[in-house]
């Protein structure tokens, strides 16, 4: 590739009530972090933290911020857990067993 070319990716995140997904393009060797900073979804959502709570992957695999991203990924960041997921299961099959 030459300096000219540049890769199609996309960056998600999603709240309960609402999900963006930004498309841009971007360098080749463009990391995860670096495409993240250059779509402007840390402006729009001042609460990612990615050095902390909020983990980042690649349809749905869990990555770090250093990995290289490849044509037509896309980037996702994850909202922490909030609730236990034994629970929640637990939850749902009491429901289903008193219907």
């Amino acid at each position: 590739m030459d300096d000219g070319e540049k890769i199609p990716v996309e960056v998600a995140f999603a709240l309960p009530d609402e999900q963006v997904i930004l498309a841009l393009e971007v360098a080749p060797g463009t990391t995860i972090k670096q495409a993240i900073e250059q779509s402007g979804i840390l402006e729009k959502f001042p609460q990612i933290d990615l050095e902390g709570e909020n983990k980042v992957g690649i349809f749905g695999k869990v990555k770090t911020l250093d990995t290289v991203l490849q044509p037509k990924d896309r980037v996702e960041i994850y909202r922490p857990i909030t609730c236990d997921p034994k629970e929640v299961r637990r939850q749902r099959a009491k429901k289903k067993k008193k219907k």
